[in-house]
């Protein structure tokens, strides 16, 4: 039997490991990618493992979040980050470049090889044929110091295409397809890996929305074929010797498959308050909405945009709604005002913001009390738009449009014949915006602003753990909930200390408070425990409040191995416990070290129950040390 394309990428860049489903493993890293939300902590990092430069093939430092400069801190941190760049040997994508995986998908991503990214959509560029994989900035970090990227291995799911996309259906509505027919855990240890006779009539971008949108469901990865669209695709940039043709082998065997007609695929949203609540466009039609924003890393390309333009051209958004547009990339804007696009688009009543993250992340355009956004991005968890009581839509850039022309939520195919959108056989390529490492690095010197703080240095793991139950909460608890972003939010990342104040503020605004007064505490969740963002924060801040221990039901991937490096000790369990309880665990240690449960008593109710320990040994081995990087500094290998 022959091997899938996943696995023939994990067999070239294996370091140690079987690779079987299920076993750890660690991969060679060639790409690394940080965004300023998470660069600044991950560079941090960095510097504190005392290294002269980047040991990865290729590094790059992006600014596509925090671009609201209201306050000096956003602005110190970019300077700080272009400045660490050029020292430690990075490429720097200027604020005004685009947004990170927009980038990296047109000047970057290269077929076979792997990226690893501090940041969740990091997968985006799987839609070219690359193993590219959202972690940590602490992750992230250890593989710009050549440190191989350890994780479980995935199963590797086809997904296998057939058919053509009928008028007026997208990539969108095939991702949030999959979404509708699997949710947002399924994809838990699995990378899917798109083949079948369908992938040929889908574009590089089309793909890069169908892989980026992926990680909703909890995947490691989405990997399609390099084949004669990525190569038009490259060659369209000005880098056709980057492509090689990479597709699973004849025959190649996979732990599970899925039948998928793109014939039948139909406009669909996602419906208040997750990715994984799909229905079709025709069940929802009539919802009124007050916002419709197009763009994210998700849907911002230059197909994307065209398509709405086109569907405004000569047309105006009527009263009542805001339409905003955030084209991706500097590229695609530069393109879409040669073509007059741009114009279009004013012209139709559009507000254009940057080429950046913006509203998706909260940074700007919450929408009204209580109002409705429909939305081209990829989560609509509650709270995140920046707006408490707003109701979010997840959908295509066509019903996007549709709907903000009609006032309501709109299915496109109402609107006739859909226009027709050719990609150029040639991009418009200026990378003056990005800045490569200069030749003599020692002299440059990495400027620090007042707000950017020292790293906490944490202890070893303690063999006996008491503390207060501080918080206890439900299923499918966020990052967004757990460390809030907006425009409030994000420009404390590299100041931990004041960050902390805003430490579960959604949930119990009362946390932090709490949490200082306690010296120790524990915070008890149900399922998929830290889904959504990479943000590390999530984990250090918690950590850095006095959290020892969280007990869930489950936890989302790349938050687990988050509270893994920092310490902060991940119990497996349906817990019967009180916010206000006081827990107790004794042999800590020897239970890391070697146990696979360990016992947990309720001194306030004189109750005990036992939690799994589902660690790999190299979690233990960081656990042990109080994390990762206590164990990096102490000379020892993960």
């Amino acid at each position: 039997m022959g091997t899938s394309l996943t696995a023939r990428i994990i067999g070239d860049h294996l370091v140690s490991g079987r690779p079987v489903p299920g076993e750890e493993i660690a991969l060679r890293i060639d790409q690394t990618l940080t965004q300023d939300a998470t660069g600044t902590l991950a560079f941090l990092q960095f510097e504190a493992l005392g290294l002269d430069r980047t040991r990865a093939s290729l590094s790059v430092s992006y600014v596509d979040h925090n671009t609201l400069q209201t306050g000096f801190e956003n602005a110190d941190d970019h300077r700080y980050l272009e400045t660490a760049a050029a020292r430690y040997g990075a490429f720097f994508s200027r604020p005004g470049n685009g947004i990170c995986h927009q980038v990296h998908l047109e000047r970057f991503a290269v077929p076979g090889r792997t990226l690893l990214g501090a940041d969740s959509h990091t997968p985006t560029c799987g839609g070219l044929g690359m193993l590219a994989v959202g972690a940590g900035g602490l992750d992230v970090a250890a593989a710009m110091a050549g440190e191989p990227f350890p994780l479980v291995c995935p199963a590797v799911v086809l997904v296998r295409l057939s058919g053509r996309l009928a008028p007026w259906v997208s990539a969108k509505d095939v991702i949030l397809e999959l979404l509708r027919r699997h949710g947002v855990t399924w994809g838990r240890g699995k990378v899917l890996e798109y083949g079948g006779p369908g992938v040929a009539a889908l574009s590089v971008p089309e793909r890069a929305t169908i892989a980026n949108m992926g990680t909703e469901m909890g995947l490691t990865s989405s990997v399609f074929p390099s084949d004669a669209r990525t190569r038009e695709f490259l060659a369209a940039q000005g880098r056709g010797r980057s492509w090689r043709p990479l597709a699973a082998a004849a025959g190649a065997r996979f732990d599970e498959v899925i039948e998928l007609d793109l014939g039948r695929v139909e406009p669909l949203a996602a419906v208040p308050h997750s990715p994984g609540s799909v229905r079709t466009v025709r069940e929802i039609e009539g919802t009124r909405v007050d916002q419709v924003c197009i763009g994210s890393c998700t849907n911002s390309s230059l197909g994307d945009m065209l398509e709405a333009a086109a569907m405004l051209e000569g047309r105006a958004v009527p009263a009542g709604v805001s339409l905003t547009v955030s084209p991706g990339s500097r590229q695609v804007l530069r393109m879409l005002a040669a073509r007059g696009a741009l114009e279009a688009m004013i012209a139709a009543g559009a507000r254009i913001l940057e080429t950046a993250c913006g509203p998706c992340i909260g940074m700007g355009q919450a929408p009204p009390s209580g109002g409705v956004s429909l939305r081209t991005f990829n989560r609509n968890f509650p709270g995140r738009a920046g707006t408490p009581d707003a109701r979010v839509y997840l959908a295509s850039p066509a019903v996007a449009v549709a709907s903000a022309l009609a006032g309501r939520i709109t299915d496109p195919r109402r609107l006739g014949r859909p226009p027709r959108v050719r990609l150029p056989r040639r991009f418009l390529v200026d990378d003056r915006l990005v800045v490569p490492p200069p030749r003599r690095r020692a002299r440059i010197r990495v400027v620090k602003g007042p707000n950017i703080r020292p790293l906490p240095r944490f202890r070893a793991l303690p063999d006996r753990i008491e503390g207060e139950v501080l918080l206890v909460c439900g299923d499918d608890v966020t990052t967004d909930d757990i460390m809030p972003a907006g425009a409030g939010i994000l420009p404390l990342r590299s100041n931990i200390p004041a960050l902390s104040a805003h430490a579960f503020a959604r949930i119990d605004p009362t946390f932090a408070r709490r949490a200082a007064g306690a010296g120790t505490g524990i915070v008890v969740a149900g399922g998929n425990y830290g889904q959504g963002s990479s943000r590390e924060h999530a984990a250090l801040v918690p950590r850095f409040l006095g959290v020892a221990a969280v007990v869930a039901r489950s936890f989302a991937r790349i938050h687990m191995a988050n509270l893994v490096n920092f310490g902060i000790l991940p119990l497996t369990a349906d817990a019967p416990v009180r916010k206000g309880d006081r827990l107790r665990i004794r042999g800590v240690r020897e239970a890391v070290s070697s146990a696979e449960s360990v016992v947990v008593r309720n001194v306030t109710r004189g109750e005990e129950f036992a939690a799994a320990l589902r660690l790999s040994g190299r979690e233990r081995r960081i656990l042990l040390a109080g994390g990762l990087l206590n164990l990096i500094r102490g000379g020892r290998k993960a």
